[in-house]
Order: structure tokens, then C-alpha cells, then sequence
């Protein structure tokens, strides 16, 4: 039952590599637009996540660490973006930046249109997939000890020292988690990218493009060079978490 799971998992990665020649891999691969669409999608997703972790890492500590009335309500409130349809996703942060809604209308004062520009693409990606990041610092936060952030305070520390010495770098491998799988979600996003901007075009947009526009022969090859992308941003998340567990097991 376990293999055929894995068959499952696996076999449609296989037909995809097995039915896309070495001469077509390497024809999309240097395909300028292709180019351009990776680097897009792997830039705006990298920013994002960076200026995301700003605002998450303070929020996921507050979850971690605090009771109060709403805990339960907030918890919801930050995995919503994980249940909605990614079309719907898409349709409400359209309606945030669309020129007629507040922030749109500020951007067209500096003569900016929002929609259909990088920054539409980091908002979408970053609203489904912040949740990740969120979640998962804040189960490392969770599994710093207590008993160390409390006997700094009484030392005379401050929250934010205490914080930054301690909780941070003792979460370091659930927060390198959260890190990577809020990148790795937000570049490999679709449906709400499609719907704020179809162009400039991220690598999934691309895809469906070629697809819709050209037929399976000339989409696989660049789907077939993102999976390997993402499978090893992915084995780079493997590296972070176990250095990140041993350099911790070293401190305690």
C-alpha cells in the first residue's frame, strides 16, 4: 500500500522527465523568455518572502507565546489563505489593488498602475503562501525553551535581546523551513498570479500559456525545467534544517 503511494507520487514525475528529450530541455532552458520568466518568478518570490518574514516572525512569536482572547480566531484568520480556491485568492487581492480601490488609487497619484506589474505578482504570492511561514516559526518557537528566554529577562535583558539571542536562533531550523516553503510556494503559484497579473509571466503563467497557446509538446520541456528547480530548492531546505538542528543541538 506504501509503494503504491509512492507510485502515485512519483510516476507522474517520471513520464514527464522520460517523455522530454535532452535537445528540447536544453532549447527551453535557453529560451530567453523562459529566462526571463524564471528569474521573475524566483526574484519577486525570494523578495517577497525576505520583506514578508519582517511582519510574520514577530506574529508567529505573539502565537507562540501569548495567550489571549481571539488567539483562536487570529489562528483562522492566518490559514484562510491555505483553504480559499486560488482563483478567489487571486479575485480579493485584485480588489486591493485595483485602480479603484484605495491603494490602487494612491499608486495612480505617482502615475502607477498596480495590477499586471511585479508587485501585483509578490502580493499574490505572498498572500497564500505566508501562512507557511508563519506556522512553522511559530512551532520553532514553541520548542525554544521557556526556562532559557526567562532566565535572560531576570538577567536583565530585553524582550527584543532576549529574542534575538535566544528565541530566534534556537527556532532557526523551523524558521529556515518557513522561509523556504513560503519561497517555494509563492513561485510555484498559479491561480492567484494569473488573475493580478498574466503579464509579465511568472514560469507557471508561462506554462499554462504555451500549453493553452502551442499544445503539451511545447510546455513540457519548461515544466520539466522548473520541477527540477523546485526539487532543489526543496533539497535545500533538507541542508538548512539539518545544519540548523545540529548547530542547535550543539547549544543545548
Amino acid at each position: 500500500m506504501s509503494g503504491l503511494v509512492l507510485l502515485f507520487l512519483v510516476a507522474p514525475l517520471l513520464g514527464l522527465f522520460f517523455s522530454t528529450s535532452l535537445p528540447n530541455l536544453f532549447q527551453a532552458a535557453a529560451d530567453v523568455q523562459v529566462q526571463q520568466s524564471i528569474g521573475l518568478t524566483l526574484g519577486v518570490s525570494a523578495l517577497t518572502t525576505l520583506i514578508a518574514a519582517v511582519f510574520a516572525l514577530p506574529l508567529a512569536y505573539l502565537m507562540a507565546r501569548k495567550d489571549f482572547r481571539g488567539k483562536a480566531l487570529l489562528q483562522g484568520l492566518i490559514d484562510i489563505p491555505i483553504v480559499l480556491p486560488h482563483s478567489a485568492a487571486g479575485i480579493a487581492v485584485l480588489g486591493c489593488i485595483a485602480r479603484d480601490s484605495a491603494l490602487g488609487r494612491l499608486a495612480d497619484l505617482f502615475g502607477l498602475n498596480l495590477v499586471g506589474s511585479p508587485f501585483a505578482i509578490g502580493v499574490a504570492m505572498a498572500f497564500v503562501s505566508i501562512p507557511f511561514l508563519i506556522n512553522s516559526a511559530r512551532d520553532g518557537f514553541q520548542a525554544v525553551p521557556l526556562r532559557l528566554e526567562q532566565a535572560a529577562l531576570t538577567l536583565g535583558a530585553s524582550p527584543f535581546r532576549v529574542f534575538r539571542q535566544i528565541s530566534l536562533p534556537l527556532a532557526k531550523p523551523s524558521v529556515l523551513s518557513g522561509l523556504v516553503l513560503m519561497f517555494a510556494r509563492g513561485m510555484s503559484e498559479f491561480g492567484a498570479v494569473v488573475i493580478v497579473a498574466y503579464y509579465p509571466m511568472t514560469t507557471p503563467v508561462l506554462i499554462f500559456d504555451r500549453f493553452n497557446s502551442f499544445g503539451l509538446g511545447y510546455a513540457r520541456p519548461v515544466a520539466v525545467l522548473f520541477v527540477i528547480i523546485s526539487v532543489l530548492v526543496f533539497i535545500g531546505l533538507r541542508l538548512m534544517g539539518r545544519t540548523g538542528k545540529k548547530n542547535n543541538d550543539v547549544i543545548l
